[in-house]
């Protein structure tokens, strides 16, 4: 059945609000949980039946995917993620109904393992790469390395079959690394893998310090960010890798989505689609925030306690917030040759100048800009073979 007036619409769920078993140093998360001072920051099922009838019913395509998220999402039990399932069931209304769940893994165990199979769970599971790459930054909250506890839990989703994507943070370390990183990944039998450049900016306060919201000037660059040449070299020397033995048996999201802007299709990523909006975060409270990137309190949007999903998504400073993504463009943006495959990136990183002196342009440029000329006739081919309805090995097809 053909939909024509249906999107997409995403509201990513933080049942356990910030709270976390573990501190990693690039985290722009932790920092959220003081926004609500001391409270428990524990979803109720109360909201938890709020949430689910509402974001059903504000679905305007068949498929509904609900996402899971934290902090970490496994600090509820098992019996919650149960009563959602119930609830999913119960207002599901026709619906095909998906469930994924971000997660460290570090409390995954065989009970958690066969509850996520038998149910059809997609995990990302959050693994920076090898071995000292990924415990130079992910500790727990004594400070101990957590990479054998995730190898385990890797090893647990795939005894049980549980479906699973490597989510990875890129940092100023991995950067240097594009070949061992892949190489690990691949060894570790992932087919799908999603990575995130770390750019986070900090600004000093009179209690200590705080992340810099979007676009807005100042700050200083953590030590963890990369810059805009080695997330350039980066994703060059990963396509390298990738592209030589790897098209269709391994996925990397971040390929397909540049793939798809190539042939004029939806991409994956929010970052290098045409648009933000349509994919919010909701507080353990029911407070709902314009991006997981964008919780702080000038982006807060509303309360579905008090408005419903759909008044909040569809409503103005939602659509606001949706259309800036184009519309604040800088002239260096609007006339590059590459426009149309990244879109200007992500709002957050929006925050250097362009060749003209303008304010807002993304600070990973450069780097993007490097990356889509060295894959232009790979992509150039590509996108032929697929306008052109063949699909040979080599070509980026699910």
């Amino acid at each position: 059945m053909i939909h024509p007036f249906a999107r997409p619409l995403y509201v990513m769920l933080k049942p356990a609000g910030a709270r976390c078993n573990l501190q990693c140093s690039y985290c722009y998360y932790l920092e959220k949980s003081g926004l609500y001072g001391q409270h428990e920051q524990v979803m109720s099922d109360a909201l938890l039946d709020i949430f689910t009838r509402q974001y059903i019913e504000a679905q305007t395509m068949p498929e509904v995917l609900f996402t899971w998220h934290g902090g970490e999402p496994l600090l509820r039990p098992i019996s919650f993620y149960k009563r959602a399932l119930e609830l999913q069931r119960r207002y599901a209304r026709g619906h095909k109904i998906d469930n994924c769940l971000q997660t460290n893994g570090l409390l995954l165990n065989d009970e958690w393992c066969e509850f996520l199979a038998e149910n059809r769970f997609l995990v990302g599971i959050s693994i920076d790469g090898p071995q000292p790459i990924h415990d130079t930054y992910r500790h727990d909250a004594t400070g101990r390395p957590t990479f054998d506890r995730v190898m385990q839990a890797i090893r647990l989703l795939q005894k049980h079959g549980v479906e699973w994507n490597a989510m990875a943070v890129v940092t100023s370390l991995s950067m240097k690394r594009p070949r061992e990183f892949y190489q690990f990944f691949k060894s570790i039998g992932c087919q799908y893998l999603q990575f995130t450049p770390v750019v986070e900016r900090i600004k000093e306060q009179h209690q200590g310090q705080q992340l810099v919201a979007g676009s807005e000037n100042g700050g200083m660059l953590t030590a963890e960010s990369v810059t805009p040449e080695g997330w350039g070299d980066f994703l060059c020397g990963v396509y390298d890798e990738w592209v030589r033995q790897d098209v269709g048996r391994m996925f990397i999201q971040t390929f397909d989505a540049v793939l798809a802007n190539w042939v004029g299709e939806q991409p994956g990523i929010c970052s290098l689609s045409p648009m933000c909006g349509h994919a919010a975060v909701m507080e353990w409270n029911g407070d709902i925030y314009s991006c997981d990137h964008f919780v702080f309190p000038e982006y807060l949007i509303g309360n579905i306690h008090r408005n419903t999903i759909t008044e909040l998504m569809y409503g103005e400073q939602q659509q606001q917030f949706a259309s800036r993504k184009l519309g604040t463009l800088t002239r260096q943006c609007r006339e590059c040759s590459f426009l149309r495959t990244c879109y200007g990136e992500c709002p957050k990183n929006r925050f250097t100048t362009d060749s003209y002196g303008n304010h807002g342009h993304n600070y990973l440029c450069a780097g993007y800009r490097h990356f889509f000329e060295h894959v232009a006739a790979d992509m150039d081919f590509m996108a032929a073979e697929l306008r052109a309805g063949r699909a040979p090995a080599n070509i980026m097809i699910r």
